[in-house]
């Protein structure tokens, strides 16, 4: 658990199980801290179902059923050798074939990878489609690498990668420093490898080669189409609203799209470098020139809107006045002195866009302080809904309209605040978006576990 942060309690036999989970995995912080964060929904589950604890479903859930580590050699354009490591963590596959993005970034550890594969498989759970829980990546840096350099990195990668997936095995997609790029090198690589053109082995592919419409937009159009029915469950609408919404990649760039769409006024995103606030709204046109055209800088917005825009490089965003917030960038980007801030600015709701970028104090705060807070295993399962959309459409040899996966798009994530909040009611903590998603997805999966035998 990270450090300085206010742990609640569990149930005894609760916590004798996650202090089993620390030690099995020692030194993995970021995955002690997801399933910390689930294990405190469940005293409810187990004193209502105790097979749940008879069957030892929880303790088989916490332990993937595979975990891949291995080197991915490659050599940049001055012929200097580099070594990487890659990981693949297979987490649970009782639901359909292993689904969850590939990571590229220096940050990569285990750790790391198994806490999305575990938030991963409630998550999928949560969309109601038939796809298990996975994650993966590695810790090579694109940033500032050649085209050639990436192409070499993922041809390596995948060429130890290809025998562990499969349309009906494991699916990648991408995550952070994977995009459409990597996932084209990616997939070249694997069609190379096994003489096939298996286009549902991974998802997130151009469009003209076997990729879906709405996958580019879908994780930032899914937190803001759930943010959409958590207002509309409290009568209001996203018109005339101010927010916030951290980083400036692909789920930032697309919620601040939808948001705008909806008549809200994003006034402030950001990247590592700092922050940019533009009072008279985020000019979105500009904002994805820089980034998906010259995979440019913060800063280059605020020079290009020097009229309008004030680029902060020793501030929070969390700092700027805003009624909704959304966190979509990294883990643990939004702590407690922020959920302070937040509320006394008079921050109504907080949904993630990225996975767990909330630290446990921070939820805490947000819901004494009378905050709508949605988790990311709930508020982000667009991108990996419109995963399962792009692989359906691949089987069926298809190909949807852009309005008509839209639209899947929105029912999808409508059904999965319904669910929430209905089973938040269920078991006595109504409108705890956490605790429902935790609960809804947890026994989603461990009642297929139990179907299947011991598994």
């Amino acid at each position: 658990m990270c450090a300085g942060v206010i742990v609640p309690e569990l149930v005894p036999e609760l916590q004798e199980l996650f202090d089993e989970v620390v030690d099995r995995n020692r030194g993995e912080a970021e995955f002690h801290q997801a399933a910390h964060e689930v294990f405190e929904s469940l005293g409810r589950v187990v004193a209502k179902h105790p097979h749940y604890l008879d069957t030892e479903v929880i303790r088989r859930l916490c332990e993937p059923e595979r975990q891949i580590i291995f080197r991915v050699p490659w050599t940049d354009d001055a012929g200097q050798v580099h070594i990487n490591r890659g990981f693949r963590v297979e987490f649970n596959s009782a639901l359909g074939p292993f689904k969850g993005g590939l990571r590229f970034h220096p940050s990569v550890y285990l750790g790391i990878v198994k806490f999305l594969g575990f938030e991963q498989i409630f998550k999928n759970a949560l969309t109601g489609l038939p796809i298990g829980g996975a994650k993966g990546g590695s810790d090579f840096d694109p940033k500032g690498r050649s085209d050639g350099e990436v192409m070499r990195f993922c041809q390596s990668f995948m060429t130890e990668l290809y025998r562990h997936i499969g349309e009906y095995t494991d699916v990648p997609a991408g995550d952070i420093g994977v995009g459409g790029r990597e996932i084209g090198y990616l997939f070249g690589q694997y069609k190379r490898i096994t003489n096939r053109y298996e286009s549902g082995v991974l998802t997130g592919k151009g469009l003209h080669w076997g990729g879906s419409r709405v996958r580019t937009e879908a994780t930032g159009y899914g937190v803001v189409f759930f943010v959409r029915e958590m207002l509309a469950a409290r009568g209001e609408s996203f018109e005339g609203r101010r927010v916030v919404v951290s980083g400036s990649g692909n789920v930032a760039v697309y919620a601040i799209e939808k948001v705008q769409e909806l008549g809200g006024i994003v006034v402030a995103c950001s990247d590592s470098s700092g922050y940019v606030f533009d009072e008279a709204g985020i000019d979105l046109t500009l904002l994805k020139e820089i980034k998906e055209e010259r995979r440019g800088r913060i800063a280059d917005y605020a020079a290009a809107r020097a009229g309008t825009a004030t680029l902060v490089t020793g501030g929070r965003i969390w700092d700027v006045p805003a009624d909704i917030a959304l966190p979509c960038a990294t883990q643990n980007e939004l702590e407690a002195q922020d959920a302070r801030r937040l509320i006394a600015n008079g921050c109504q709701i907080v949904a993630e866009g990225a996975n767990m970028p909330t630290t446990p104090e921070a939820i805490k705060l947000l819901n004494a302080g009378g905050v709508a807070f949605a988790p990311g295993k709930a508020a982000n399962a667009g991108g990996v809904a419109t995963s399962a959309l792009e692989m359906q459409q691949n089987a069926s040899r298809d190909s949807w309209s852009f309005e008509h996966t839209e639209q899947r798009l929105a029912d999808i994530m409508r059904d999965i605040h319904d669910r929430c909040l209905h089973t938040a009611d269920e078991y006595g903590v109504p409108g705890d978006y956490v605790a429902g998603a935790n609960i809804a997805g947890f026994t989603h999966v461990a009642d297929a576990m139990l179907a299947l035998g011991v598994i």
